[in-house]
This record gives C-alpha cells, sequence and structure tokens, in this order.
C-alpha cells in the first residue's frame, strides 16, 4: 500500500486523516508540520513526523497539502512552490460518500470531504479544497487552490479561478465568475461576477473590501502558486 503523508496537523488536515482513513487505499504515515513544538506528538492518534520538507527525504511517499484559513487561504499555493514536487507526488483523496460523476475531473492535491458532489462534467483543479455537503453542478471549474467550505452550492457553469474562497453556505449563482483569490464570505449569495482580489459579502453579496494581505500578495505572483496543472 502507498504511503501517504499530510502536510499540517490543523483541522483541515485532521479532516483528511479521518477522509484517508475511511476511503482506504493509502498507509496513512502521519502529519508534516512546521511548528516544532508539533513534532513527535500524536494529532488524534496519527504522528507528527516533523516539518514540511521532509516530503523531499519520504521519496515514496504521495503527499497532500491541508492547511490554510479564511485569514491565509493562499497558505497551500506557497508550500506547493516552495517543495516543487512533480504532480505525480501529489495523492488525491475522496471521501468514500463523495458522489463524484463519472464525467467530471480532479486534478492532483485535492481532498473531497463527506458527502460532497460533483454531478456533470465538473472540472476541479490541483490543491482544491472541498468540504462536506458541497454541491458542484454540471460544467462548473474550480480552479487550482481554490477552497468550498462546508455547504457551498454553485450553479451551472460557474468558474471559481485560482485561489478563490468561498465561505460555508454560500450560494453562487449559473454563470458566475468569482475572480482568482478573491473570497465570498458566510452564507452569502453571489449573483454577478467578482473580480479578483476582493472580498464580498451578503444576500446579495456586495464588495466589503479588497482581500487580505496573503491573497494579495499570491495574486500579484506571476505563477499564481505554480504551474501544476
Amino acid at each position: 500500500m502507498t504511503g501517504l503523508v499530510i502536510v499540517g496537523a490543523g483541522g483541515f488536515a485532521r479532516e483528511t486523516a479521518q477522509a484517508v482513513r475511511d476511503a482506504g487505499g493509502f498507509e496513512l504515515l502521519g502529519h508534516l508540520d512546521d511548528n516544532p513544538g508539533l513534532h513527535g506528538t500524536e494529532v488524534d492518534g496519527v504522528p507528527v513526523l516533523g516539518g514540511g520538507d521532509l516530503v523531499h527525504e519520504l521519496t515514496e511517499a504521495r503527499v497532500v497539502i491541508c492547511v490554510g484559513n479564511p485569514r491565509d487561504y493562499a497558505a497551500r499555493a506557497r508550500l506547493a512552490r516552495r517543495f516543487d514536487l512533480p504532480p505525480d507526488r501529489y495523492a488525491t483523496v475522496i471521501h468514500p460518500t463523495a458522489a463524484v460523476s463519472a464525467t467530471s475531473e480532479i486534478g492532483p492535491g485535492s481532498v473531497l470531504l463527506a458527502h460532497c458532489v460533483l454531478t456533470a462534467a465538473v472540472t476541479v483543479g490541483a490543491h482544491v479544497s472541498v468540504m462536506p455537503h458541497v454541491v458542484l453542478t454540471h460544467d462548473d471549474v474550480v480552479e487550482d487552490y481554490a477552497t468550498l467550505t462546508a455547504g457551498v452550492r454553485l450553479g451551472g457553469g460557474v468558474r471559481l479561478e485560482t485561489g478563490a474562497y468561498v465561505g460555508s453556505g454560500a450560494l453562487v449563482r449559473e454563470g458566475v465568475t468569482v475572480g482568482a483569490w478573491s473570497q465570498i464570505g458566510l452564507g452569502s449569495t453571489v449573483l454577478g461576477d467578482i473580480p479578483p482580489g476582493e472580498v464580498w459579502v451578503g444576500s446579495p453579496a456586495r464588495r466589503l473590501r479588497a482581500a487580505g494581505a496573503p491573497a494579495r500578495d499570491e495574486l500579484a505572483t506571476r505563477t499564481v502558486g505554480g504551474p501544476l496543472t
């Protein structure tokens, strides 16, 4: 059985570890985290083996990066660029309760948690986080490093550009484009296109402010996280 290491030891990483256990197919070797205080400890019974750069020593293990939060949702892109691993080193983790149509595609390093649905011809890029009970409908395109938190619903033909973050319970109308590294607040209703690098909230969603510094910095990065697809 192929070994797998999860980069990160926080909430999303712990959820991914449970999905790996439920799905089978990988031997979960442990977490990697840059916090030295965690090294040698266990998180939910899974050992923290050391820092992230151990990916270069554990050459036979597959990798999935599970870091980030609403204040810094660009962290996965920075780590992927730092590690500079080939796409085939990254695992794709899909919980067994996820419903993924045969016409949908999922890129390397992406994670689909419990009870999410991809209906027809959905494209999910690399290093995308899809939390429980997310629904992606026909012809949606979710680009690299995007984050869809619990209960998000996308209408048909939606495009989430690189690094977009959609908060819990948000609804996105069919045909809408959410710009790169923009953030949608939880419970928001998005009825029209959103430019890159902005935060929108409310129902209907309106511009609140520019995105935080990590997202703005990533937007200004020529490779927007690295050519992984």
